[in-house]
């Protein structure tokens, strides 16, 4: 255990070190200068301050009170030393923090006990200390395997829609990633961009309640077969609604709202700017880019050229401006997901 003692006196300080080393197991620091104290405090975290009263600079009353602003926290005694007849200067003491006294002249017999006492609040305290550490990293470890399991149950939701739709997994990442992108630029924060990140591969999940011969159509869909497509939208929110986790619920919204266009045009709700959902004008760059850029069995890619193009001449008609430039603005990154998510034919 490490004290420290803080008197002008070279005499009393002397004294002191040597009854604390007859304590066991602890060592002495100290000061005959409060400043310097204060200062070898401030890099350091001494489990017992001993200070004398009357000092020159500062008293020990002011000591103590700028320890006490210090530290943040308040477990570290305090002794002070002072005269028996000094009333007035222990209430004060009391008031800014100290936790007990000695009085002058030191008695060995009373200083032993005082000082034993002191260190065994301290013990006492460190073990409470480390108590709260040790539940808190319990407690992160546990979220944390919720979270990744929830993570496991919205990956195998997301890929249970892919098996039903000719995209890949690739897609899936790209356009995930790319909305996290999107948000960061927009500085919506990284526990946004990270729910963006976990929730977006949800956006296609109604799919699941769209029949085969609509979603694996080769050509071109009737006016009755895209009627039954759009509904997808609503089938997605349908099952993710409700959910107790914050990111199936922003998953419920994307899947939602994706399919919406800024003019109004889109589907299902025919919403406007604003009026649609962040997370909804975010997916909608996010998906719409990597679908033109992706090779399918069923159509070539577009050059990044033309689809750069095609999301400039939709800002403000299908696309949010605001969005459109974000993912702009983050072009390097876009490409740097694209290498490192490709699709395997």
């Amino acid at each position: 255990m490490l004290v420290a003692i803080v008197d002008d006196t070279p005499l009393n300080l002397t004294l002191m070190e040597k009854l604390v080393g007859r304590v066991g197991g602890c060592q002495a620091e100290c000061f005959a200068e409060p400043l310097a104290a204060l200062d070898w405090c401030e890099r350091n975290e001494p489990d017992l301050i001993i200070v004398d009263y009357m000092m020159p600079g500062i008293d020990g009353i002011e000591f103590i009170r700028r320890i006490r602003a210090l530290r943040d926290h308040d477990d570290l005694p305090i002794l002070m030393v002072t005269a028996n007849n000094e009333r007035r200067t222990r209430y004060d003491a009391l008031e800014f923090g100290a936790n007990d006294f000695l009085n002058k002249p030191i008695d060995p017999h009373e200083f032993e006990p005082r000082v034993r006492n002191m260190l065994k609040l301290r013990e006492a305290h460190l073990a409470t200390r480390d108590r709260a550490v040790r539940l808190a990293e319990a407690v992160r470890q546990a979220t944390a395997e919720i979270h990744a399991r929830e993570r496991e149950t919205i990956t195998r939701l997301a890929r249970a829609a892919e098996f039903r739709d000719p995209e890949t997994g690739a897609h899936i990442q790209r356009m995930a990633h790319y909305s996290a992108l999107v948000a960061r630029r927009l500085d919506m924060g990284e526990q946004y961009a990270d729910e963006m990140l976990q929730a977006a591969p949800m956006h296609d999940v109604g799919k699941l309640g769209i029949p085969d011969y609509i979603l694996l159509k080769a050509g071109r869909l009737s006016a009755e077969e895209m009627t039954v497509m759009k509904r997808h939208p609503a089938i997605g929110y349908d099952i993710l609604k409700d959910s107790s986790s914050s990111v199936v619920r922003m998953g419920a919204v994307i899947a939602l709202s994706h399919h919406e266009k800024f003019d109004g045009t889109g589907y299902p709700g025919k919403l406007r700017a604003s009026a649609i959902p962040l997370e909804g004008r975010i997916v909608a760059v996010a998906d719409v880019f990597d679908a033109l850029t992706s090779e399918r069995p069923y159509k070539r890619a577009w050059t990044l050229d033309k689809a750069i193009a095609f999301l400039r001449e939709g800002r403000g008609k299908h696309f949010d401006p605001t969005c459109v430039d974000a993912f702009l603005r983050g072009w390097k990154d876009v490409l740097e997901i694209r290498k490192r998510f490709q699709d395997e034919w």
